[in-house]
């Protein structure tokens, strides 16, 4: 007797313990996506330099999901932003090691590691996004290493970095313009040019990209072109670093407008 009646009793205990996982598993499911959601908000927040409201929602999201690589990421931008760099690497850190082929996040703490000088790591940083073959912008990861190395004095590895970035995509402004500062810096104004030019046919002018084009149109003697780009420069960007040396070279040559 005594059995038959523990196995309507075992029975309703299998229930209660089949709710009450089904429970947890919905709690948990909804924690997950509310801490995606608090990460795209947070990341929102951050677009907007509202660094206090994104931290709060970046904090949550950690909280409902430690284990959401996106989010520790964002946060770790944050912290970046907030020149809190011990708090930002352990984010990084955490966030690539949960998703190794997030290439976005492996570029990001590249350059994070690059600004505090760990060259080497961010090097490998750098090749860790570019491991992956879904990676759909491997010429930032590219250009960014670029700069990185041409940062710490290795213009000849810089000029590698941004030639491969070219090959990945040949209409990549930011490389296109580095290369134009490369070939004038080589002494060779033609190459120059042809990389500005490529580069106006995708990018906007900025004071960089006015004040290189000055320099190389001298050394190429088409004051045309030097009166052309002076007067953007003066006209769009007249408190300028780049507008201030454009005077300075003037007062240098005798006021002359070359």
């Amino acid at each position: 007797m005594s059995r038959l009646f523990c196995l309507p009793v075992l029975i309703a205990s299998l229930a209660v313990a089949g709710c009450s996982s089904q429970s947890v598993r919905i709690e948990e499911e909804q924690l997950l996506k509310s801490s995606d959601i608090n990460t795209e908000l947070g990341l929102a927040y951050l677009e907007e330099r509202d660094f206090e409201r994104a931290l709060k929602r970046l904090l949550k999201a950690v909280e409902q999901n430690p284990d959401n690589a996106r989010a520790h990421t964002v946060i770790a931008l944050v912290y970046d932003n907030l020149d809190r760099p011990d708090k930002a690497d352990l984010h990084y850190a955490r966030g690539v090691e949960l998703d190794p082929q997030d290439s976005y996040g492996q570029n990001a703490y590249a350059a994070f590691l690059c600004r505090r000088g760990d060259i080497a790591s961010a090097e490998q940083r750098f090749k860790a996004a570019l491991e992956n073959p879904l990676y759909a912008q491997p010429e930032v990861a590219l250009t960014n290493a670029g700069l990185c190395v041409a940062t710490h004095g290795d213009r000849e590895g810089a000029e590698t970095y941004f030639r491969s970035a070219l090959r990945r995509n040949p209409k990549f402004a930011p490389a296109l313009y580095q290369m134009a500062r490369i070939s004038f810096d080589q002494g060779v104004a033609l190459s120059a040019r042809a990389y500005l030019q490529r580069y106006l046919e995708v990018g906007k002018h900025t004071p960089q990209t006015l004040w290189l084009g000055i320099q190389v149109e001298r050394e190429l003697g088409d004051r045309d072109a030097v009166s052309s780009y002076a007067l953007l420069l003066q006209g769009q960007f007249p408190d300028s670093e780049e507008a201030r040396l454009l005077e300075q070279s003037r007062a240098k040559s005798g006021g002359r407008k070359r």
